[in-house]
């Protein structure tokens, strides 16, 4: 009956983890005060480095009295050209302006604007930027939104003409420029939208000069304003290629200081452009409009340094690491897919020279200074990933020579990272690097995640602000090697227990990696959550040995189809600014738009597959397993024999990279980043399983009670615990049974050729005397041997007598 139900009760388990993991984000403290006018003044290109007490002194006192942040502006186009922003801020939604682009760059075209009646304006081209978004991108966006959303709105600036015209092209008021003094054209409608100009050159002096016209425009603003107003500025664009991040300021009643936020980024002091419009609305106090909007109203957070140049040095900092990150980033992942591909391609030869065969004939085998220094190799490959996220620790991208400082800085760690593993307690177990290197990798990730994310966010191995596709929670890249360590981790512990509990040790450990992933204000990753569920299940299915079979397949399947509704159901029951998104997928759904979900991720899976890096990191490691370590000589199939928890885990991995990487538009990035931790230590593991295929073993009657101690094969550590060989075994055999008959003298297991590839045979079976043994009928050559076994070395096979000779003994 118990056996029965562990797969039950591990469902269970799942489930309720999964289903806390979506437990509602606590009160942060974040504020939303109301106003009676709003302002948005926008300056297309203005950055926080142009912001100084000097040179713009009204947006520096702004600054010193509102709340401040970071603005990404991220639209249907890159780089978002001033026009894509100022539709984009009138639509609520990244939006593009139709038309070509020669070379990637912005056009120098302006917008038509007709003014029939001199007090309003009319856009003959709306029409067909509606239409363009509509139907030929995969947003929905509809331009003028905004507008809609209010009984009048005034336009000052060509600029702002295009965030504030309605669907249908008309502007209710508007202005070519700002009056000497704009107090009754302010005052006229509750929202107001001024364009101040651009600052987009590339020299200093003259970039200095244009924020300086921009911000004597604003201090004209601020001194018309109308009462009980609150003011938004903003950086509503790129000016060219690379984009950066840009200026965003709230000053009015109950926005003093403090830092902007907004639920679509989850992270103090970033906000997007998209959030402007439903902020307005907010304040305004105004409904939203149905299916139109895709930001959040921003609010503010009490969490910004009390030194106003510290506060700005923050985000104008940030602004140069996402610059940086761009940069560093595609090398960065290039030469690790053509580092791991070369190493790989040298482990062949040790692969199939690492079987020491225990006949005369064979080939010599590689010298153990060459494997030593494969394996350290292999371990330096497999730290690759940690070690880079790691070293966004160190401010590298503040230096003149900011790509050589990361490599810099990152080699050391790998170095650092192998030299740790390298000593560790157990290093030359077989499992003993594998379990080292994803317990490093786990601990990077999950503490990073734990204490906010600060290394992924605009990291090499991270998300950049400038993208934005994610500002807080895991990554693509921390997300498949969190998956991979944590798993790996959860087989490499439960092959230290007996096989009864096993399942419960994986799910214990998968379990607390799925609260981590899913929980919206720690990972905030439900699509991976899901994933890690179907990944967890399945290692926790065949974990004790065996294959996966159907009931196994429906009892894992089962779990991850509970922990999927589960998030659905308290994802959707959550107000809609908090939801995740499964929620927000769900409920796109229910109001018809869930199509361009759909679209939006299929069209990111094909793009992502065919542009990154990691892509051909998972096809060359997919292709070493199967082409190599899978093979008869490869070793593969023989580790997974002798230690079935690993080939649980690695199994779950392929599960969960796989439908994270799909479900979450990211294609094979998952997969790859998991590969580039997974694959290595398969090949280590597999070399040093191969070392010790011909390991024998025979009875030794010569300590009493028949208990004796592993002898370790080729020098290795014993490994063993006290007599009897309970403490200290790797997959927790049980103990000999006292009373089972010693074997007899002399009698020793060998080598059967038809197995010693690790096929499975006897699926986790016993020995007479309780020792448990591998799939394969091997030993475990970690563990200790049970009593009345020691290991025998190894004995080149004798020739056979000639004719009429006697054999000697």
């Amino acid at each position: 009956m118990l056996r029965r139900l562990t797969p039950v009760l591990l469902t269970l388990v799942v489930v309720a983890l999964g289903i806390t993991a979506l437990s509602a984000r606590p009160d942060d403290g974040a504020t939303r005060p109301g106003a009676d006018f709003v302002v948005l003044v926008g300056a297309a290109g203005l950055r926080w480095g142009d912001v100084d007490p000097e040179n713009t002194p009204t947006l520096w006192r702004m600054a010193e009295q509102g709340a401040i942040g970071s603005l990404s502006v991220r639209s249907a186009h890159r780089p978002t050209c001033p026009v894509d922003g100022w539709l984009t801020l009138g639509a609520g939604n990244f939006a593009a302006w139709p038309g070509t682009r020669p070379g990637g760059g912005c056009p120098a075209t302006g917008v038509t604007i007709e003014r029939p009646d001199g007090i309003g304006a009319n856009l003959p081209d709306q029409a067909s930027a509606v239409v363009h978004n509509q139907e030929q991108l995969s947003w929905g966006a509809t331009p003028g939104a905004l507008a809609e959303s209010v009984r009048c709105s005034v336009a000052v600036g060509p600029g702002a003409a295009v965030a504030a015209a309605r669907p249908f092209g008309r502007v209710d008021r508007y202005a070519p420029s700002l009056p000497e003094n704009p107090a009754e054209l302010l005052g006229s409608c509750v929202l107001s939208i001024v364009d101040v100009g651009t600052v987009d050159d590339d020299d200093p002096a003259i970039r200095a000069a244009q924020a300086r016209q921009a911000d004597a425009r604003l201090a004209r603003v601020l001194a018309a304003r109308p009462p009980r107003s609150l003011v938004l500025v903003a950086g509503v664009s790129d000016t060219d290629s690379p984009a950066r991040l840009h200026v965003a300021i709230a000053d009015g009643p109950g926005w003093e200081g403090g830092s902007l936020t907004s639920p679509s980024t989850a992270r103090s002091g970033y906000l997007q452009l998209i959030d402007l419009a439903p902020t307005v609305l907010a304040v305004l106090d105004k409904p939203m409009p149905e299916r139109a909007f895709l930001g959040r109203p921003a609010v503010t957070v009490d969490d910004r340094p009390d030194d106003l140049r510290a506060a700005i040095e923050a985000p104008a900092d940030a602004d140069r690491e996402a610059a940086a990150q761009r940069r560093v980033a595609g090398w960065f992942f290039t030469l690790l897919a053509v580092a791991q591909i070369a190493l790989a391609v040298a482990v062949l030869p040790l692969l199939r020279r690492a079987r020491r065969l225990a006949g005369p004939h064979g080939p010599e085998p590689v010298s153990r200074r060459i494997v030593a220094v494969v394996e350290l190799l292999l371990i330096a490959a497999a730290l690759a990933v940690p070690a880079a996220l790691l070293a966004d620790a160190v401010p590298w991208w503040r230096g003149d020579h900011a790509g050589l400082w990361y490599a810099s800085v990152t080699a050391l760690l790998i170095v650092g990272g192998t030299a740790v593993v390298r000593f560790s307690p157990g290093h030359e177990r077989t499992l003993g690097p594998l379990g080292a290197v994803a317990g490093l990798a786990t601990l990077v990730v999950g503490v990073d995640v734990l204490t906010g994310s600060r290394l992924q966010l605009n990291g090499v191995v991270g998300y950049s602000a400038l993208e934005g596709g994610r500002y807080a929670g895991l990554g693509t890249v921390g997300l498949g090697v969190f998956v991979a360590g944590a798993l790996l981790c959860g087989g490499w512990l439960a092959q230290r227990f007996r096989r009864g509990w096993r399942p419960m040790v994986m799910v214990t450990v998968g379990g607390l990696a799925v609260v981590i992933v899913g929980s919206p204000y720690l990972g905030a990753d439900s699509i991976g959550a899901i994933a890690l569920t179907a990944g967890v299940s399945v290692a926790a299915a065949i974990c004790s040995g065996g294959w996966l079979t159907v009931s196994r397949l429906a009892w894992a399947t089962m779990a991850a189809l509970a922990v999927t509704v589960g998030f659905a159901l308290v994802d959707l029951g959550r107000p809609a600014d908090e939801r995740g998104s499964l929620g927000r997928f769900l409920a796109a759904v229910g109001d018809g738009t869930g199509g361009l979900t759909v679209h939006r991720s299929s069209s990111s899976n094909i793009q992502t597959l065919v542009n990154s890096p990691l892509t051909v990191l998972a096809l060359a490691g997919a292709a070493l397993v199967w082409l190599a370590l899978l093979q008869p000589w490869g070793g593969l199939m023989r580790l997974f024999g002798i230690y079935p928890a690993i080939r649980a885990a690695m199994a779950g991995t392929g599960v969960a990279v796989g439908l994270g990487g799909v479900l979450g538009g990211s294609a094979l990035d998952v997969a790859g980043a998991a590969a580039a931790l997974v694959v290595p230590m398969a090949a280590l593991a597999a070399l040093r399983v191969l070392d010790h295929s011909t390991d024998r073993t025979v009875p030794d009657s010569g300590r009493p009670g028949g208990q004796v101690g592993a002898t370790p094969p080729d020098g290795g550590p014993a490994g063993g615990g006290a007599a009897g060989g309970a403490p200290g075994r790797d997959d927790g055999a049980t103990s000999p049974d006292a009373d089972a008959p010693p074997p007899a003298h002399g009698a020793a297991p060998v080598d059967d050729p038809a197995t010693s590839d690790g096929a499975a045979t006897s699926d986790g079976a016993e020995t007479s005397d309780g020792a448990e043994t591998s799939e394969g009928g091997e030993r475990d050559p970690e563990r200790p041997q049970s009593a009345g076994e020691r290991r025998a070395p190894r004995v080149p096979a004798q020739p056979a007598p000639a004719a009429g000779e006697i054999p000697a003994g």
